[in-house]
Order: C-alpha cells, then sequence, then structure tokens
C-alpha cells in the first residue's frame, strides 16, 4: 500500500505516544534483569504487549538457554506478528539483560533525562531497546497502522556473550530478510559494521610446596601467569593494540587461584578476549597471549628441573562483519530517519552486538539508537527525546511500504 511520504511522517508523529513510551520505559528501568535472569523483564513485556493487543499465540520462549553454558532461567521472547499488508518479514530486536552494575538502580525523571537515583548503572543499555518495541507494537495495533509481517525479538544474555542472538533459530524467527537492532545513542547513527571477538582462557598448573619450609620446590603457576601477562604487555599486545597499521584490543579479565599464603600455588585460571576488525590480525593478538603463556612455563623452574604446564584454549566469540551502505536494512533505515527529519549517519563500532550472529545467520541487520548514554558506569542516562525520536524511526521503519 503506497503512501505519500509526507503523509507517512506526520502519522509516526501523531501516533507514537510519547507520555506512554516513557512510561513504559521507567517502569522496565524498574526490575532488575541481569544476565541469565531475564525472567522478570520478559513477564513484563508478555504483559505490556497483551495489553497492546498482542494475542499469546504470537509470543513464544525458544529454548536457547538449554543451550547456554551459564545457567539461564528463560530463552529468547520471540513475538510473530502477522501483517496487515502483504510484504516480507522484518524483524526489531533488543536485549533484555543488563549488567551487574544496574544492580538496585532506581530511574529518576529530571527534565528530558533519565538517571539512577541510587550509586548504580541505570541500565539504559538495553531497556530503551526494550521499550522502544514495546511502544513500536503499541503504536502499531491500537492505531492499526499497515504494516507487512514482522518478528520482535527480546534477546538474553548479551552482555555476558551474545548467547541469546548466537542460538536464535532462524525458522523460529520465521526467516525475515531484514533486521533493525536497537542498541545505542542516537537513533540517526547508523552501525552497519562492529568489530570481532576471542574469548580465552588458560588453566596454568604449577607445583604445590609450603612455602614457608622449602619453597624452591614449588612451582608458582601465580607466577607462570605473571610473566606470561607482563610479556604481552611488553611486546604491546595488551590494551590498545597498533601493529603494521592494523588495530585491535586484548584484555585480560579474570585472574582467579590460590587457597593459603603459606603454600607455592599450583593452580591459576585466567580469562580474557582479544578483538579487531581485521580477522588474521585478531588472530595475532590471540597467538601472542598462547605463545606467551608457553614461554613463562619454560621460564619458571623449581629446584629439580621440574616445570609447570599450560591448557590454552581460545575460541571465536563473534566475527566482525561490515555492511554495504546500499543494503537493504541499511537504505531503508537512512530512508526513514530522512522523512523524519533526521540525518543518518553510518559508523563501524568496536563493541559486539546481537547483530554480529544476525549477519552471520543471513539475516542483514544495521543497529540503531535510542538514548542510552555512558554505558556500564554509574553516570549512566537515557536522553528521552532520542528515545522518543528511536521509537518513531521504528515505526517508520515497520510502515513503511
Amino acid at each position: 500500500m503506497a503512501s505519500r511520504p509526507g503523509k507517512d511522517t506526520r502519522m509516526a508523529k501523531k501516533t507514537v505516544n510519547e507520555k506512554r513510551a516513557i512510561r513504559h520505559l521507567m517502569d522496565l528501568l524498574k526490575v532488575e534483569g541481569l544476565s541469565g535472569r531475564e525472567g522478570n523483564v520478559a513477564a513484563l513485556v508478555k504483559k505490556k504487549l497483551l495489553e497492546a493487543g498482542c494475542k499469546s499465540a504470537w509470543m513464544k520462549h525458544d529454548k536457547v538457554h538449554q543451550q547456554i553454558p551459564e545457567d539461564f532461567e528463560i530463552g529468547n521472547l520471540i513475538v510473530r506478528i502477522p501483517g496487515s499488508v502483504r510484504g516480507e518479514r522484518r524483524l526489531f530486536m533488543g536485549h533484555m539483560d543488563t549488567v551487574p552494575l544496574c544492580r538496585g538502580a532506581v530511574p529518576v525523571l529530571r527534565g528530558n533525562r533519565i538517571t539512577s537515583r541510587t550509586n548504580t548503572a541505570l541500565g539504559g543499555d538495553d531497556r530503551v531497546a526494550v521499550a522502544a518495541l514495546v511502544t513500536l507494537v503499541e503504536t502499531l495495533l491500537k492505531n492499526d497502522l499497515p504494516h507487512p509481517p514482522m518478528t520482535v525479538l527480546f534477546t538474553v544474555g548479551e552482555e555476558i556473550g551474545l548467547w541469546g542472538a548466537r542460538f536464535v533459530d532462524r525458522k523460529d524467527l520465521g526467516d525475515p530478510v531484514m533486521g533493525f537492532n536497537v542498541d545505542g545513542a542516537n537513533p540517526a547513527r547508523l552501525v552497519i559494521g562492529a568489530i570481532g571477538a576471542d574469548r580465552w582462557e588458560a588453566h596454568v598448573h604449577g607445583k604445590s610446596a609450603h612455602a614457608g619450609l622449602h619453597p624452591e620446590g614449588g612451582i608458582s603457576a601465580v607466577v607462570i601467569a605473571a610473566k606470561a601477562i607482563a610479556e604481552v604487555a611488553k611486546r604491546g599486545y595488551h590494551g590498545k593494540v597498533r601493529k603494521r597499521r592494523k588495530d585491535g584490543t586484548s584484555n585480560v579479565g579474570i585472574v582467579r587461584g590460590g587457597e593459603a599464603t603459606n603454600q607455592v600455588n599450583d593452580y591459576v585460571f585466567v580469562r580474557g578476549e582479544s578483538r579487531s576488525h581485521d580477522p588474521e590480525f585478531l588472530e595475532e593478538i590471540t597467538q601472542v597471549y598462547r605463545s606467551a603463556f608457553d614461554n613463562a612455563v619454560q621460564a619458571v623452574a623449581n629446584d629439580r628441573g621440574e616445570r609447570g604446564s599450560v591448557e590454552f584454549r581460545a575460541e571465536s566469540d563473534y566475527r566482525a562483519f561490515r555492511m554495504d551502505e546500499s543494503s537493504a536494512p541499511v537504505a531503508l533505515a537512512m530512508q526513514c530517519a530522512r522523512k523524519l527529519r533526521l540525518r543518518p549517519t553510518t559508523v563501524v563500532g568496536n563493541g559486539g552486538l546481537d547483530a554480529n550472529y544476525l549477519n552471520e545467520r543471513g539475516i542483514p541487520t544495521v543497529t540503531l539508537g535510542a538514548g542510552q548514554h555512558r554505558v556500564h558506569t554509574v553516570d549512566e542516562y537515557v536522553e528521552v527525546p532520542e528515545f522518543v525520536r528511536g521509537c518513531r524511526l521504528l515505526v517508520e521503519i515497520a510502515t513503511a511500504p
């Protein structure tokens, strides 16, 4: 059903109920939902969607939580809404989980900003998406706006490994032809590419000995791990990494081990990550860690010449991608942004997104913003006018012929 651009723009501006959209956001920000514990968030979303006119038969949880190697209480929430006009299915998505720093957040609205009253992060990452998607569905159904078939996906576990997007079954989504992921600040800033990452872990084994009576008989796993990390840093492969005009990052995030101060530590667990837009350079960064741990094992011995060992394991966390600006979802998002008199730009991000896995599965997915700022910090806030513009942009995209 073709319609005039000017009419489309006025329709979206008129039909998005700003007060209700903000209320949805405030309600959802109040609900705690750390990674793996998104059940209460999903329950509130389903309640709101039913009130908006969704049928319970359209909604279901998949079983990805049974595949995730963590303790997850639910899978993704998938809502498949029939089209009121013919067209190819479009996917809209955002993640339900928040980082641990959001625990205990109490949202307050002051002027055009929402912040947390407590000394915590707010959870705008990514509750702005959840609220915007609820607002999108409500706007379409309450106002009987023409739209092709659409799937709304609320993922779990994004913050700790993109787990929901990693394991979602394309058939459960209804085989959409394009996707729109909400996870950012400025709605007009279209993320058309993202970095790739490896996750690695090292199990360092030494030999225990009494640290006071005969420490020379021990092989310290702590010293092995420390030497390995120090070598990586000395070679310039920790933190911001730039070699031969290639860029990447790496980080040692978890170090665990030890039971007593009078025992030479015989086991240390180390986990970290490597990132780069260049797959070959990403492999190089990870390989530097592997060789550094091997070198450190050989550099530490006890008085008998015995050495420890290391088990180094690495796997691809998510692959880098970059969409062409002429691809269907990018072109459609830019077209709709211009209708709303926004100034769309395209960027390539340095963080992993649920869109990484959707693109890998053959569903070209662009990522949009909805007002989240300074995420993962106690200074996090939501810029309300941006959030409302994000809601309007989703309605434009969903109803565009």
